[in-house]
């Protein structure tokens, strides 16, 4: 053996230092030989076990919010997620309401706000005077913040020097609903949106649905507008006072509704029934379909019927807040000429 050279069985050398294991070059390479890697390559493909679940990744985002609910809950005692007092609330934060315009309409229509922002140095006038005034009434906090607060606060920008902070709205239970519902005096008048993903149709509807006797609405969990500022705003303040419930599953609502007694009613243009040959003097929930897409295949399969409006008109439709209008105006003429 030469020093850092290794030779074969024949006596030829070869290449590779034979102090350094796996370094010896083998053949069988159509480059040459090539040098191993001293099991390297092989331990670093060894498995390291299964991959830990998000929650439990200290620097993943979901182990970090979950920290923070559990902070928060710890905190305020309240309910570990999933109970069914936790579910009643949404799970959507606080809102933000910019713009003197809309603040002022939010405080108009009672909408329960926690806070109302003014930015320093911002210019005064009726609006921001009366919101401000307002706000000082019912008790709500005003603070005054520098703009650039603000300006971090909004996506935009866009707030004209003041904010108003709408905390998470408080939805109802479909189960405490009905109940409520069956109390009344009244037979149950209950509102189920389907596909409605416009606040301003919510609000809308909540809005008749007070001002006809109804007792409450009820919207999916998912893909449905919410109760936002918005909705409140366009309520005028008939949010505040009619209840709004959140259905996980809106087609397994209204058939346990229909078990209890009440006969579900769809609307929709080409319905089986015309709205002159409609008794709405029994318990009733309405179904609301969007404009576009209508009732979903399932919520259309649950209803009892299918209502339409008449139209002397060339109108194929209505808006489905004005339609709704239209009906609970027609129950409430009926049951008042009982």
């Amino acid at each position: 053996m030469v020093a850092g050279v290794t030779l074969d069985t024949e006596g030829e050398l070869m290449a590779g230092n034979s102090q350094r294991r796996g370094a010896i070059r083998k053949g069988g390479s159509k480059k040459g030989q090539v040098a191993g890697s001293g099991g390297v390559r092989r331990r670093g493909l060894e498995g390291k076990g299964p991959t830990p679940k998000a929650v439990d990744r200290s620097y993943h985002p979901a182990a970090k919010r979950a920290a923070a609910a559990a902070k928060a809950a710890a905190k305020g005692g309240g309910r570990a997620p999933g109970s069914r007092t936790a579910g009643r609330r949404s799970d959507d934060g606080p809102e933000l309401v910019l713009g003197r315009n809309p603040v002022v309409e939010c405080l108009r229509a009672g909408v329960p706000a926690t806070a109302l922002f003014v930015a320093v140095g911002t210019e005064n006038d009726e609006r921001l005077t009366e919101s401000v005034k307002l706000a000082a009434d019912t008790g709500i906090s005003i603070l005054e913040v520098p703009r650039t607060d603000l300006d971090r606060m909004s996506t935009n920008g866009l707030h004209q020097g003041v904010a108003l902070q709408v905390p998470p709205y408080r939805y109802a239970h479909p189960d405490d609903l009905l109940e409520s519902a069956h109390n009344s005096t009244e037979p149950a008048l209950l509102v189920a949106l389907d596909n409605i993903s416009d606040p301003r149709n919510l609000g809308a509807v909540i809005r008749s649905v007070a001002a006809f006797g109804g007792h409450g609405v009820v919207i999916p969990q998912r893909r449905s507008a919410s109760v936002t500022a918005v909705a409140w705003r366009t309520s005028a303040g008939a949010a505040a006072r009619l209840p709004v419930a959140r259905a996980t599953n809106l087609t397994r609502t209204l058939k346990d509704w229909a078990a209890s007694g009440a006969q579900i009613i769809g609307l929709d243009a080409g319905g089986d029934t015309a709205l002159d040959e409609f008794d709405g003097t029994t318990p009733t929930v309405i179904v609301v379909g969007s404009e576009g897409k209508g009732l979903s295949r399932l919520v259309r399969e649950t209803c009892d019927s299918i209502l339409s409006i008449p139209m002397a008109g060339p109108v194929e439709s209505l808006n489905a807040s004005v339609a709704a209008g239209v009906v609970l105006a027609d129950i409430a003429r009926q049951r008042r000429a009982r």
